[in-house]
């Protein structure tokens, strides 16, 4: 048995992050390990006996007064309560091993820095769920919100003068520190294995100068999940049709433009013959079909782009309203049958993203997926069999890719759907990856006590 120490600054869940951190205690516990946390105090939280080592409650997203730049700067970048209740933490439950997530703001890596680590050597893992390792904003999109590899030279100025973070140019200024003191103090060297959940992002962070401590490790889905993904597949979507029900695209998640929102829109509009352009800025492909009046488009969220979804729609017609449905926020099964029902979930992202849990638990409801080559999308995407992919940010590419999918047959449907399953049972079960984080484990603590 380990007694593994698992670390990541919100301790409720609010996002991919804490999924895959409550999952990945759930499947070590399960394994019969012990398992503490390290965490930030807020009212959402979960209830732990670990709490009492939390550190304060830090919001970053608010406005910075001038007055509290040079205050939460230095908290932002050095925490010593966070070193302070870490070592105490340290101290009482003595570790095997410390797996961290997402740690840089609230906590900050100044826990690395506790006075128990440098008597006793305990390995830190670390599962990289966005670029913030490469890239102060953390999603390698520029402050023009172009994709960008500007700082994998490791100066981080570039930040500041692209206006990086949030529109802000302080805030910008306070990661592009951040950045360079990690790099100074050296912080990342104490890390000894970085988990990359695809292939992409371990190659970007190979790239960016972290080669021989990564390794690839897709993420995983709960049994509860796995077993919610089989209760809500459908696969009598042709048959509903038949009876009437009108078959959807759907995009599930924020609704923001690096999401590529608004593409798919304008790609749902062109590829059912409903958008305000002229002929010639359609693909042949495109002015040759429509797509059914029958297929619909679902977006389920809330986020900033709500109204601009709203004007497009308003732009195209009442035909456009009665077939692109806004549906809001929806969680727990209820949005678990709207992917289960769906006939095919869209990926639109523009930014890299890593492995979106959302085209996980697509697979798992044996929906398959139309991707963006973007990120790790691709990998979710076996073309043809889990679904198909586009070029990012292409709506003409996209619209084709809607229109021939609204033309797939039901038994190859059928056989993309038992492709879902295959993917999901083969390559993402907890236990599976539970069992080999623990393999990664024992090869750290092994070199360890070998004096590597």
């Amino acid at each position: 048995m380990m007694r593994i120490l698992l670390v990541n600054k919100y301790f409720y869940r609010k996002g991919g992050a804490e999924t895959y951190f409550f999952a990945l205690a759930e499947g070590l516990k399960a394994l019969g390990h012990e398992v503490a946390f390290s965490s930030m105090k807020h009212p959402n939280n979960e209830p732990s006996y670990w709490s009492k080592y939390f550190v304060s409650e830090k919001d970053y997203v608010g406005e910075i007064s001038a007055f509290k730049k040079v205050q939460e700067a230095s908290t932002l970048i050095y925490s010593f309560e966070a070193k302070r209740k870490f070592e105490a933490l340290l101290e009482e439950f003595k570790p095997d091993i410390i797996h961290m997530n997402n740690v840089h703001r609230q906590l900050t890596l100044s826990i690395l820095d506790a006075p128990y680590l440098k008597k006793h050597h305990v390995p830190v893992v670390y599962t990289a769920h966005d670029y913030i390792l490469l890239c102060p904003a953390y999603t390698m999109v520029n402050g023009r919100g172009e994709v960008c590899d500007a700082c994998l030279d490791r100066h981080f100025m570039h930040a500041t003068k692209n206006v990086c973070v949030k529109g802000s140019r302080a805030k910008s200024a306070l990661a592009t520190m951040e950045a360079e003191f990690l790099k100074f103090h050296h912080s990342y060297d104490k890390i000894d294995l970085i988990i990359a959940p695809s292939q992409f992002m371990k190659d970007k962070l190979d790239e960016g100068g972290f080669a021989g401590k990564t390794v690839a490790m897709q993420n995983f889905l709960t049994d509860l999940q796995m077993a919610m993904g089989t209760r809500v597949a459908n696969t009598h979507k042709f048959e509903d049709a038949k009876a009437g029900s009108r078959p959807y695209f759907l995009f599930f998640g924020r609704l923001s433009k690096e999401k590529g929102i608004l593409t798919l829109v304008k790609a749902f509009l062109q590829a059912a013959g409903l958008a305000n352009e002229s002929a010639d800025t359609q693909s042949d492909d495109q002015s040759a079909r429509v797509l059914p009046d029958t297929w619909d488009l679902h977006i389920v969220g809330e986020g900033p782009e709500r109204g601009a979804i709203e004007q497009l729609i308003a732009s195209a017609g009442p035909q456009a309203a009665s077939r692109i449905h806004l549906l809001g926020y929806k969680s727990g099964e209820e949005l678990q049958r709207e992917v289960g029902n769906a006939r095919f979930t869209v990926l639109s992202s523009e930014w890299r993203e890593n492995m979106p849990y959302s085209g996980l638990e697509s697979l798992a409801a044996q929906t398959p997926i139309i991707g963006a080559r973007i990120g790790g999308i691709p990998e979710l995407v076996e073309e043809g069999e889990t679904g198909f992919t586009f070029e990012s940010g292409n709506a003409h590419d996209l619209a084709d890719r809607l229109l021939e999918t609204a033309l797939i047959g039901k038994h190859e449907y059928a056989a993309m759907q038992w492709q879902c399953g295959e993917y999901v049972g083969k390559r993402c079960r907890q236990q599976i990856y539970a069992e080999q984080l623990i393999k990664r484990y024992t090869e750290l603590l092994g070199s360890d006590k070998n004096g590597n």
